[in-house]
């Protein structure tokens, strides 16, 4: 049960299809009803997601209480949800919320002070009671007892039925941690369930054992027209006034960071291995080890989407197990991904040794004075323009391509680091392809321009002069960023193409919060409760400017006073300059910023405020798993209405006014919020501790220490300019370049190259797609299951399943249209691809099968329950579209494309 807020909707998609490829290769079941009761809030994308994975209903539960209490009177807890405005009707499904009990039992019962029909009791793990016996074991079922159990459970299940429409009630029997003892619980519930049915007439009710399925199959019997719903969500979540659950937004911000990066690795990983398998199959790699390494990390990214997992909301043990589980898994595809690159390049003949896929955070290469190779690969299929960033041991550094030819870098020195500096390296490279470069500590008139640092005097914020404004203008060839060195804030920006020009400043800002239960609502790793407005988190800023030819980098310290020595928040804002003969239209029209925020102190919650003339209305824009937009206006509440105005940011937020809009590009999930007319604040971190003994039972306080350094991008201009940049930036960001590295024994200044590596890197064939579709996924998924479904589920019934090696010749393709309906005159049309021709520096395409999203059904024999509408009238079955025979597909808004692909064995 993935979470629904804080996911990326690639992860959801990964997590799905592992469960259903494992599901259908080992007991040919392919689920057609979902059970997402659990995760905090509900997501218009999932019901998408499912309708496209061949799901007839979708079943969810938290839901906002004061909603769910409306939709109850009005018996409205059940509808036709159309998740996507672009696919509506296509792709809608079925969907139950459960009632106010949500997916439990009752647990209070009249007759007794135990659980309610829990016979098994409380689970105690990991030392269960040696005698059997557990905590709050409800009474068992006597002949003396039975008719009071049976009058309770009917009492419920009328009062349930008054709140839906049919006569046919869905009654969860369980809970958390319930069925531990299975056996104990049914030889109570035989005895009650066959007492109320032999008392049917006295009771008015009958009851059986059932799936959801069976359920959703009686409901769909009843041939009732149903409400639609739009495409809006079920976010946020509270459970009541002090109750809002838009804390776990941004808990634990370093576990997010690193679950979205091996995610964005695996993805990498995926296309890369994919390419080797088909265009080197007499490669030395064994395929086998392959798969198991790329495994390890589609485990762990599927894992931690967890809605207790990537949420947060887990005890630091179980936190740890989600990080060791997704290094290990990263170090694999970075291991498999250097060796591709040996293998492909022979690179032993040419004394290179390809040892890892290089971070920055790890410092790993280049604090050396040896002479690096790297090999960068772009995991996108467009082709792209931007920078690469390395920590080297030198100030006078060279880079140069396969050719020998100079590359365009600038190096500095680093803001988090005394001891190294950075090297931007400007790289230009075709989609799914790699380039290799050449790293020299030289200097010389080739070598990279050196960034130069100005500091500017510590400004005191409580003092500054307003009358008098002295503005620090920095410039690139799409932005003047002015910043006003009275504070040593920013001031404005303006887009130089429209010559628009917004004032707009930062801010750091804390929430306090109370820890202390007998004073107060808490915050803790769910829920957000400040106990007032956001502080102020410093008195004094500095400012430093590192300028060169490429990019000026402007580094801001905040202090909590004039005369502090450290500081605990900065914020370094870069904006680059692409020289002539690059396409630079993405990487100028970003300002990217990253935020060094932590260590807090205890309950405190971290925010940037972002604060702009825009006349917003307080109309703020976020996303749903980097799928789709929602509009979030800002409601007034009674109590709690700054935690109530919080929603998810996975990729992407933005404000606008009738012209100008500003977007914020985030690479892990935060919460985000416009509390004010004109402002975006982005909650960055929470540390927290309180005495809710549920919280110090269960370790989840929130002592997070750490210091998080996430990573914006921001982006100016018209709505029209905006719409052009923002959904391939936001997969810019997600998808940066892998960097992997060697070092060299080559001598002399320039390197010398053996002709198979250039033609390789060079003259390679790349994949690319038009700029509003992406290209999801291309992977191997290994499954050896058969794409003839009758053939399947007999080879399972005959015991026949095909064992041995995983099967390498089925490639897993994805195809997404970014755009919705209407929202660019261009670029929401459809696009129609040539797979062939598309995929034909993999190899030669013989077989393309359509599937549904997760691979388990054949598209064309694919029937979806069609529920009656107000809007369609009629019943029967769904049917998807429809594919061409002749390898060419016709992609729309926002649909999701899914193909297994063949190509001809060489």
């Amino acid at each position: 049960m993935h979470d629904e807020a804080v996911t990326l909707i690639d992860d959801q998609i990964l997590q799905l299809t592992e469960g259903h490829g494992f599901l259908y290769e080992t007991f040919g079941i392919r689920p057609q009803f979902s059970w997402h009761v659990d995760p905090f809030g509900a997501s218009a994308t999932t019901p998408t997601l499912f309708a496209l994975a061949g799901f007839n209903a979708h079943l969810i539960s938290r839901i906002d209480y004061d909603l769910k209490a409306d939709m109850q009177k009005t018996k409205k807890l059940q509808f036709v949800w159309q998740g996507s405005p672009s696919l509506s009707e296509r792709q809608e499904i079925f969907t139950h919320v459960m009632d106010q009990y949500s997916y439990c039992t009752p647990s209070q019962i009249p007759f007794s002070n135990r659980s309610g029909f829990y016979w098994n009791g409380i689970a105690a793990f990991p030392d269960p009671p040696k005698d059997g016996v557990y905590p709050n074991m409800s009474l068992p079922v006597t002949d003396t007892n039975i008719h009071l159990y049976a009058q309770t459970m009917v009492a419920n299940i009328k009062e349930r039925a008054a709140w839906f429409r049919t006569s046919d009630i869905l009654w969860p029997w369980g809970c958390d941690k319930q069925f531990f003892n299975a056996s104990v619980q049914y030889s109570n519930m035989d005895l009650l369930l066959d007492y109320i049915n032999k008392h049917s007439a006295e009771f008015g009710v009958t009851v059986q054992y059932a799936t959801v399925g069976d359920y959703f199959q009686a409901v769909y019997s009843r041939n009732l027209t149903w409400e639609i719903r739009d495409s809006q969500d079920f976010l946020p979540y509270s459970t009541e006034p002090f109750q809002a659950w838009t804390g776990f937004y941004t808990s634990r911000s370093t576990l997010k960071g690193i679950a979205r990066r091996a995610s964005s690795l695996l993805f990498a990983g995926e296309s890369f291995f994919t390419q080797y398998v088909q265009k080197h199959p007499a490669g030395s790699i064994c395929k086998c080890e392959a798969l198991k390494q790329l495994r390890s990390l589609r485990w762990a990214v599927s894992e931690v989407q967890h809605h207790d997992g990537i949420t947060g909301t887990e005890s630091p043990k179980v936190k740890d197990m989600y990080m060791n589980n997704l290094m290990y898994g990263m170090f694999n595809v970075k291991k498999l991904m250097a060796s591709i690159i040996f293998d492909m390049n022979s690179a032993k003949k040419n004394g290179e040794v390809y040892s890892s896929v290089y971070v920055k955070d790890s410092g790993v290469p280049g604090a050396t004075s040896i002479d690096q190779y790297i090999v960068i690969y772009n995991p996108l299929a467009w082709n792209i323009t931007t920078f690469v960033t390395l920590s080297v041991g030198h100030l006078a550094m060279s880079v140069y391509d396969e050719l020998g030819h100079p590359v365009p870098a600038q190096v500095q020195s680093s803001a988090e680091s005394r001891s190294t500096y950075d090297l931007y390296i400007l790289v230009a490279i075709s989609g799914l392809s790699y380039r290799k470069y050449h790293v020299k500590p030289l200097g010389g008139k080739q070598s990279a321009f050196i960034g130069r640092s100005v500091k500017y005097k510590r400004k005191d914020l409580t003092h500054a002069d307003q009358q008098s404004q002295q503005l620090l203008p920095v410039v690139n060839n799409c932005y003047q960023v002015l910043f006003d060195q009275n504070t040593n804030l920013m001031h404005s920006i303006t887009e130089r193409e429209t010559n628009q020009t917004v004032q707009l400043t930062q801010e750091f800002l804390e929430y306090h919060v109370n820890g202390d239960t007998t004073k107060g609502p808490i915050s803790d790793n769910y829920l957000f409760a400040p106990n007032a407005s956001a502080v102020p988190v410093s008195k004094a800023v500095g400012l430093e400017v590192v300028s060169g030819n490429l990019m000026t980098e402007i580094r801001q310290y905040f202090y909590s006073n004039v005369t502090s020595q450290d500081y605990i928040y900065a914020l370094y804002t870069r904006m680059y300059t692409v020289p002539e003969g690059y396409d630079g239209e993405l990487l100028c029209h970003r300002i990217e910023q990253e935020y060094r925020v932590g260590p807090l102190e205890l309950n405190r919650e971290a925010v940037l405020r972002t604060s702009t003339n825009l006349d917003t209305r307080q109309l703020l824009y976020t996303d749903d798993n980097g799928y789709q937009v929602q509009k979030r206006p800002f409601k007034a509440y009674e109590n709690n209405t700054v935690a109530r105005n919080y929603y998810p940011m996975v990729q992407t937020a933005y404000i606008e006014d009738d012209t100008t809009r500003l977007v914020l590009l985030a690479e892990r999930a935060h919460g985000v919020s416009s509390q004010r007319n004109g402002q975006v604040e982005v909650m960055l971190h929470r540390r927290l501790w309180n005495n809710l003994q549920w919280d110090l039972n269960y370790n989840l306080t929130l002592n997070d220490s750490s210091v998080v350094h996430p990573v914006m991008w921001l982006i100016l201009g018209t709505k029209a300019a905006t719409n052009i940049l923002y959904w391939t930036s936001g997969l810019a960001l997600e998808h940066r370049p892998v960097v992997m590295f060697g070092a060299s024994s080559d001598e002399g200044d320039k390197p010398k190259l053996h002709r198979q590596l250039q033609q390789n890197s060079v003259h390679g064939s790349h994949v690319t797609v038009p700029p509003n579709l992406h290209l999801q996924t291309l992977s191997i998924p290994g499954w050896r299951y058969s794409s003839d479904h009758a053939e399947q589920v007999g080879s399972i019934c005959m015991g026949r399943q095909k064992q041995g090696d995983a099967d390498f010749s089925r490639v897993l393709l994805r195809i997404r249209h970014l755009y919705e309906v209407g929202e660019d005159p261009v670029l929401s049309q459809p696009v129609t691809v040539d797979l062939k021709s598309l995929l034909k520096g993999l190899g030669s395409v013989m077989v393309v099968e359509e599937r549904s999203l997760t691979g388990t059904w054949d598209i064309n024999t694919l029937k979806r329950w069609k529920w009656k509408t107000t809007q369609h009238p009629g019943k029967g079955f769904s049917k998807s579209t429809e594919t061409s025979g002749n390898f060419t597909v016709t992609v729309y808004p926002k649909e999701i494309r899914t193909f297994f692909v063949y190509f001809q064995s060489q």
